[in-house]
């Protein structure tokens, strides 16, 4: 049984759905009211794609409401997690913001917490019974689409370890590091290096799991170029793009997502939608 909060998502097609209904209050708090026509015997997965604190009070709202239902086995989808970024705590006055997100799923104690290209480690690492479903067959997919040789780009250190287990995958792709500086303290981003001294006009991946603004990638593409890269493109599981695709138009042919985030209608945009 397939409880789907954001109604445009269904990554499990072909399961049947609980129905309801949700709306949010005018003093602001999310409500759910729950259509019992199910066997509450059996498992049921709830799926949300979490754009804001009130959609995660959502997802709590649905829990508890199938619990006092008497659902007994109850797994969570939840293939962008919030917060996953803020996994350190980088100056004195800031949260563990995932911790936080964290430790509220574990205290409903839930049978599977299943999240989709994790940030890092701690993710998985803090949530209890979480399982983590990879990028490698998102990748895979973009390689196809694309349809010729590239290399593959780590933006930063801490995508090294992940895109050479993609690389491993894919049956040994090239892979080129890269890596930048960042201000804690402002975020403001300098220092672009490419590990590579000619690229011999091969075309080029980047490949990251998250992509906001695009600083970090407008910034690699002006040093990619700079040695002798080919035709650019970007692969982030999870977009947000806050400032739009313009910023990205110079520099990239394309870009590829997934609906981990939201939809996009956009001709420089390939979403390739999750089915689990």
């Amino acid at each position: 049984m397939i409880l789907n909060l954001d109604t445009h998502f269904n990554p499990f097609p072909g399961k049947r759905e609980i129905q309801f209904q949700s709306f949010t209050f005018s003093g602001g708090e999310p409500h759910i009211k729950i259509n019992p026509d199910f066997d509450v015997s059996e498992t049921v997965t709830i799926t949300h794609r979490i754009n804001s604190f009130n959609d995660f009070g959502l997802l709590l709202l649905a829990i508890d409401a199938l619990k006092r239902m008497e659902v007994k086995l109850i797994n969570v989808f939840i293939p962008y997690f919030p917060a996953a970024r803020q996994d350190r705590v980088m100056i004195s006055g800031e949260p563990l913001s995932v911790k936080v997100y964290a430790d509220i799923l574990n205290s409903l104690k839930l049978n599977k917490v299943t999240v989709f290209d994790a940030h890092s480690e701690v993710t998985p690492a803090l949530l209890d019974n979480c399982e983590v479903i990879s990028n490698h067959t998102f990748i895979a997919e973009v390689l196809k689409k694309i349809g010729k040789e590239v290399k593959l780009i780590s933006p930063d250190g801490g995508a090294l370890k992940k895109i050479y287990k993609v690389s491993e995958y894919l049956g040994g792709v090239e892979v080129v590091e890269c890596s930048k500086s960042r201000d804690v303290k402002t975020g403001k981003l300098s220092g672009f290096k490419v590990y590579n001294d000619d690229l011999e006009g091969i075309d080029c991946l980047i490949v990251d799991d998250i992509c906001d603004g695009g600083g970090t990638f407008v910034g690699l593409a002006e040093e990619l170029k700079k040695k002798n890269a080919g035709k650019l493109y970007l692969a982030v599981s999870h977009g947000i793009f806050n400032k739009g695709f313009d910023v990205f138009q110079k520099d990239f042919e394309k870009i590829f997502t997934t609906n981990s985030f939201r939809e996009f209608d956009n001709e420089m945009v390939e979403v390739v939608k999750l089915k689990l």
